[in-house]
């Protein structure tokens, strides 16, 4: 079958790269999902080329590891969050968590088969650059987390459903969102934060389930295990570092970043199409 032809080409070393990538890629608004895209792609690796219902398994475990690394590594927000859960708590979360649940739910299908590409995914990281370089620029709010209210939850939510488009970024998209509610910066990290984790434990959840109903691929357990792993270990580091880093940090450089990384694919696109 193509399929079991594929597996055998995931390399681990690719997928130890793409683990060590992911955590910080996750964390920081420069997309995960687009750098696992383009990264490989960018690079040569054997792995962007691998069929399509495979890199979706193996981001799935990504995920997984993500997911497990957030829950420690942000244990004493969450454990404060919880204990102080009240109504407004609840619609935060509840307003958050729907608008990507709803469009990644109906639109999965399309977004997987049309998106991901590395034109769309350069779009993607351009319009996500503006918009988070836009809203930090005309912020000069200072609006605290405990301010926030149903209509903030939704902004939240939406710019969320925004970030299934690979490229965008779910931390970039939240953080352009705060700031343009007018939230001060370490403020819109946290809120950033806490409603980007249901969507990731949910999503992996959901994904999760129906991988280990298709069970994983002949010969592939090994990457993703590295995988997994390394995902995990670079998330859980990379919590203890951003938690330092993030206070009142502009959202300009990792604009420019996501730029830089959008001509970079744009050059080779060019290139590729004049051959």
């Amino acid at each position: 079958m193509p399929a079991r032809a594929d597996a055998a080409r995931l390399r681990t070393r690719d997928a130890l790269a793409l683990g060590l990538l992911h955590g910080p890629a996750e964390l920081l608004p420069i997309s995960s999902s687009g750098h696992v895209a383009v990264v490989p792609w960018l690079c040569g690796w054997p792995y962007s080329r691998l069929d399509g219902e495979l890199r979706k398994s193996f981001e799935v475990a990504l995920h997984a590891g993500t997911a497990a690394a957030l829950l420690i590594g942000l244990r004493d927000e969450v454990a404060e969050a919880a204990s102080a859960i009240d109504r407004r708590r609840v619609q935060l979360v509840v307003l958050s968590f729907l608008p990507p649940a709803i469009v990644g739910y109906v639109l999965e299908r399309p977004i997987e088969q049309r998106l991901g590409t590395p034109a769309t995914v350069a779009a993607g990281l351009v319009a996500g650059s503006l918009a988070m370089a836009a809203a930090d620029a005309c912020s000069g709010g200072a609006r605290r987390r405990e301010d926030a209210g149903a209509l903030d939850a939704l902004c939240l939510g939406l710019a969320q459903a925004c970030a299934l488009m690979p490229g965008v970024s779910r931390n970039g998209a939240t953080l352009a969102a705060a700031r343009a509610r007018g939230f001060a910066r370490e403020d819109s990290s946290v809120l950033s934060r806490h409603c980007a984790l249901p969507i990731i434990l949910g999503a992996t959840l959901l994904k999760g389930t129906r991988l280990a109903r298709r069970g994983l691929p002949a010969g592939t357990a090994r990457a993703f295990a590295v995988g997994i792993v390394a995902s995990f270990a670079t998330t859980l580091a990379s919590v203890r570092i951003i938690r330092q880093v993030e206070r009142d940090r502009s959202l300009l450089p990792y604009a420019v970043y996501r730029v830089g990384l959008a001509g970079l694919v744009g050059a080779r696109l060019r290139r590729a199409a004049r051959t």
